[in-house]
């Protein structure tokens, strides 16, 4: 029983982490490229719509979350009116995602190890 209680507490700790990710990714993004006014309330902007898309891309397939995610990345970002290309800014998003989803998904197999799955 123990054994559920941790894995359902990980799991919440494990997507708290990913939007944490997202949001300071999103953050540095924002930041490298001179957004200095409202710098907190734009990157969780950022940050939600990208998890939104990264949230249902999981529910249909894995392979979803590469392909909404920063798609959702990028429609957020064209409302912030960055000198940005499309395709720079896709490939932004890609690197956000890919980056944060790998980070959460080593934190879940050190998860697994700890509870004796792996």
């Amino acid at each position: 029983m123990i054994y559920r209680v941790v894995t359902v507490a990980g799991a919440i700790v494990l997507v708290a982490m990913l939007f944490l990710l997202l949001w300071l990714f999103c953050r540095y993004f924002l930041a490298r490229h001179g957004v200095v006014n409202n710098l907190s309330d734009r990157s969780m902007v950022l940050a939600t719509w990208t998890f939104t898309g990264i949230s249902l891309g999981l529910v249909f397939a894995v392979v979803g979350a590469f392909v909404l995610g920063p798609w959702a990345f990028y429609r957020t970002l064209r409302a912030h009116d960055l000198p940005l290309s499309d395709a720079a800014a896709v490939g932004w998003g890609l690197a956000i995602v890919v980056a944060a989803l790998g980070i959460t998904l080593l934190a879940f197999a050190a998860l697994l190890f700890a509870v004796g799955a792996i």
